[in-house]
């Protein structure tokens, strides 16, 4: 999506109706970028409308409408995180809400095909999800932008204010401890699916030249 820097300019000069537009514009995106941050579909609105209010009274700080993409990022990244630190102290999140989190919505499948690609797509996300669960919050925050929302390293470097070779090492690690984390997870899955052996009966074989 091309920035229209016409449009901030308006909103930096107090037009409502620009503003407007620019939440509608921005509004799918951001949204987007919370849901995937704080796994709680049920709280996405309202951390939505917290950015955006953060959004209406901040906006005119922008120094430059050329930076105002990663500068909205930042301003999402810090109210899901704090979102996110609110529900800790509240112990709020839990692990066992992720099930509930990991329902693909599409359209009622026409016919066989259409059903088993939409359970493997669920399954994928399923797994990604439960996979970026295991990580820290930094780690999935910056593996979200970069693999889902797919911004540049240039622009991460906007949001995170760090060079692009220290980007790199903490890109590295974090796709390391997601690594980590599959292999922990498909080694658990493995053991459940391992089949038990039955041991139940075993002092029953009778030994050689025992009478019965």
């Amino acid at each position: 999506m091309s920035v229209d820097f016409q449009l901030i300019r308006r909103v930096q000069d107090g037009d409502d109706v620009a503003f407007n537009e620019l939440v509608q514009q921005y509004r799918k995106r951001i949204l987007g970028t919370i849901a995937r941050i704080i796994g709680r579909p049920e709280d996405v609105e309202d951390v939505g409308q917290e950015v955006f209010v953060r959004l209406y009274f901040s906006i005119d700080q922008l120094r430059t409408p050329e930076v105002f993409e990663p500068w909205l990022y930042r301003l999402t990244v810090n109210a899901a995180y704090d979102y996110l630190r609110k529900q800790r102290r509240r112990s709020e999140a839990r692990l066992a809400d992720l099930s509930d989190q990991q329902i693909l919505l599409a359209d009622a499948a026409a016919g066989s095909r259409e059903a088993a690609e939409k359970h493997r797509r669920t399954q994928v996300r399923d797994t990604v999800q439960a996979l970026l669960a295991e990580i820290s919050e930094e780690d999935r925050v910056l593996l979200t932008l970069k693999e889902i929302e797919q911004l540049s390293l240039k622009q991460l470097e906007n949001i995170y204010r760090v060079n692009e070779n220290a980007l790199k090492v903490r890109l590295f690690r974090a796709r390391q401890r997601v690594l980590k984390a599959y292999g922990k997870m498909q080694a658990a899955t493995a053991r459940a699916t391992e089949p038990s052996r039955d041991v139940t009966g075993a002092n029953d074989v009778p030994r050689r030249g025992t009478a019965r």
